[in-house]
Order: C-alpha cells, then sequence, then structure tokens
C-alpha cells in the first residue's frame, strides 16, 4: 500500500484542527465530567469523520460518490445513514423526548404551578438571541450567511435543549446542525461555569439568601397521571408544530406515572435512551467534518450561541424578581435561572449558590419545577419557529 493510497496523504489543516477539537471535546467529556454521555460519543464522531478516507459520511448524488455528507444525496456511508434516518427523517430527537418524559417528575412544576412562567420566562433569551442574529446577518450579509431560519436555529441554543435544537435546525437550516448541536451541548456541560456570574450580576446577596420552605404540596397520583394528557391536548392546540417532541415528551410520562406500563417506561428511560443517545451524539459529530464546520457561520453560532444560553438565564432571574413585586410570599429569584431546559444541571447549580448564601435553603425542588418548564417551552419555542417562518418566507 503506497502513502497516496492511506488517509495521511488525505489530511489537511482543516482536518487537523477538527480532531483536536474531537479529542477537546473528549478531555470534556472523560477527564471533567461535562456531559460525559454525548460530549464522548460526539467527540468520537468528531475524530471519526476528519480521518479521511474513511468513507463514514459518503453520500452517493447523480452516481457520484463524495466523501463528505451531502444535504439532498443518497447515504452510502455507516454514519450518514444512521444520521440521513436518524436527524433528517426526524426520528431521534422525537424519540429521545419520549425517553426524557419517562425521567421527568412534574410533581414540583404541578405542586407550585406559577413556576412555569419562569420557565416560560426564560424563553425569552431564545428571541432575544434570534433578533441578533438575525441583524447580525443583515448587517454583514457578504460575510455571514445568517437568514431569519439560521437566526431561529442559534436562538433555540438559549433554551440549552439539545434534542430541540437539533429538530429545529434540521427543519430550518441542516448546514448549521453541526455548529448548533456542539454548542447547545457544550454550553449545557458549563452550565456550573456560565450561569453563576450571569445569576450573581442580577441579584444581591439578601435576595440570594431569600428562604424558601423546602416542603412542596404532596401531589395526587391523579394529578400526575392527567398533567401529560392535559397539558399535551393545551400545547398542541396553541402550537401544533410541538406535536412531535411535546407529544413524545408527555406520551414517555403518562408511561411513567399510569402505574400499568412500568416495562415500558423503564425501557424507554435507560435501554432505549441509551442506544438513542449513541446514535445522536455520533450523528451530531459525524456532521463536524472541517469542511462544514469550519466556517465565519460556525463561530458566530458558538458566540451567539453563549449570548443566548446567558439570555435565557438572564431574563428566567428577572421574571422572578418581577413576580415577587407582586407576591406576598417571596421566591428566591435564582430559581428562575433554572428555567432553561438544562435538566437538572440548571437546577443543581441553584441548588449550590442557595446553600452558600443561606444554609438552611434547600432550593433543588423549587428549581426543578422552572426546570421542566424549561423543557416545555423550548419545545413550544420551537414549534413556533416552525409555524410562522415558513409562512413568513412562503
Amino acid at each position: 500500500m503506497g502513502f497516496f493510497e492511506t488517509g495521511f496523504s488525505g489530511l489537511t489543516w482543516g482536518s487537523l484542527v477538527m480532531l483536536i477539537i474531537g479529542g477537546v471535546l473528549l478531555y470534556l467529556g472523560i477527564a471533567k465530567k461535562m456531559e460525559p454521555l454525548l460530549l464522548v460519543p460526539i467527540g468520537f464522531g468528531v475524530i471519526l469523520v476528519n480521518l479521511p478516507l474513511g468513507g463514514l459520511m459518503e453520500t452517493i448524488v447523480n452516481g457520484e460518490v463524495y466523501e463528505a455528507y451531502v444535504i439532498g444525496g443518497e447515504p452510502a456511508g455507516l454514519l450518514s445513514r444512521v444520521f440521513y434516518y436518524g436527524l433528517t427523517w426526524e426520528i431521534i430527537p422525537p424519540l429521545i423526548f419520549l425517553g426524557l418524559g419517562a425521567m421527568t417528575d412534574f410533581g414540583p412544576l404541578i405542586a407550585n404551578p406559577k413556576t412555569l412562567l419562569l420557565g416560560a420566562g426564560a424563553q425569552f433569551g431564545v428571541y432575544f438571541s434570534f433578533f441578533i442574529a438575525l441583524l447580525l446577518g443583515s448587517a454583514f450579509p457578504d460575510v455571514l450567511h445568517i437568514g431569519i431560519n439560521e437566526a431561529a436555529s442559534i436562538g433555540i441554543i438559549g433554551g440549552a435543549d439539545g434534542p430541540t435544537t437539533i429538530y429545529l435546525t434540521n427543519r430550518l437550516a441542516p448546514h448549521f446542525i453541526g455548529a448548533t448541536a456542539v454548542a447547545a451541548y457544550t454550553y449545557m456541560a458549563l452550565v456550573p461555569i456560565i450561569q453563576p456570574p450571569v445569576i450573581k450580576l442580577l441579584t444581591t446577596k439578601q435576595e440570594r439568601g431569600i428562604y424558601m420552605k423546602p416542603q412542596l404540596r404532596e401531589v395526587a397520583k391523579r394529578e400526575k397521571i392527567l398533567f401529560p394528557i392535559i397539558a399535551s391536548i393545551i400545547i398542541i392546540l396553541l402550537v401544533p408544530k410541538s406535536a412531535p417532541l411535546i407529544g413524545m415528551f408527555m406520551l414517555g410520562n403518562l408511561l411513567k406515572e399510569s402505574g400499568v406500563t412500568e416495562r415500558l417506561a423503564d425501557t424507554a428511560a435507560n435501554a432505549f435512551m441509551n442506544v438513542l443517545t449513541i446514535l445522536l451524539g455520533l450523528s451530531v459529530g459525524a456532521f463536524m467534518s472541517a469542511d462544514a464546520f469550519l466556517k465565519p457561520e460556525s463561530l458566530i453560532v458558538f458566540a451567539l450561541g453563549i449570548i443566548a444560553f446567558s439570555a435565557s438565564t438572564a431574563f428566567g432571574v428577572l421574571l422572578a424578581k418581577l413576580m415577587n413585586l407582586f407576591s406576598k410570599e417571596k421566591i428566591n429569584p435564582m430559581i428562575g435561572a433554572a428555567g432553561v431546559s438544562a435538566v437538572p444541571m440548571a437546577a443543581r447549580v441553584v441548588q449550590k449558590l442557595g446553600q452558600q448564601e443561606n444554609p438552611r435553603n434547600f432550593l433543588l425542588m423549587h428549581a426543578m419545577g422552572p426546570n421542566i418548564a424549561g423543557v416545555i417551552g423550548t419545545a413550544t419555542a420551537a414549534g413556533v419557529f416552525l409555524g410562522i417562518i415558513p409562512n413568513l418566507l412562503g
């Protein structure tokens, strides 16, 4: 075998950069234990797809074979098939929501319904970043090819929900899917680093120390069974395009709470979820070839992604402070920061900060309410984008 028949002959500076990026993701997942279940398969997928001549993302277009994935072509490689049938056909993200639903306890949200507003409030960060991305795309059209579709895909990163980001991006801007997905999952992993400075900037020491009674009211079994059914009907009627994500999320929760489908709920929450996570991680990583990723737009995605995430955190905190102006029983404004979809990382951050300011405070269960509401809110925000944007362009 000669040199030009090996992958070494096809290495470029771009592929070397991407190999380093893949290594960094593996380091964060393995050494730092930051979202390892996702960053490890994503990182390894990045490495695999940037090793030349491997053929993992081969695509056939008009009878010609391309080593990189080509949108609209016929997948011919192992990972291009996984990506095409799993993500392009929109199978994996909704099924992940099924598993998430089977792992979710809506009890804290039902016990304190006003926390639903905090989950919704955090979604303002999504729209804030959407408009910033749109303005930048309009201001620098020759450098940044960011239209309304790409702006929506960037804005949804603020919800800190990887599957929703992938689902929306695949619908509106599939060429952005590698950058937006990795940005979403990276910032989810960096929740303990990103959120505390934003929270401290917007709150006083006295506000962070506000005591909340740890005991929430006991939620009846009937309430937990009815909630996913009623929530599905209301949300999907209001935002029909949210049906794939909200429907699967609520079905998974109903399997868990009904008490008669334990085997299905256990499978969805564990074995099935683990398989989907592996396929999702590899698919996302495999789309991050040097040609697809090393563009100005990708760097802008990462920059705007952290703005989106920080803005969502900030809006959640500010809404909690606003609610305190009209509420007799004060809530700790930090729980508003848990309104993003990073479950349960954001709630744990709030718990840790609350303990630092007031050792008597146990905010975890209070923060889980807006945290779970954030999952619903981000999926609904994606449905809003999918319902409005095609009509605007059409």
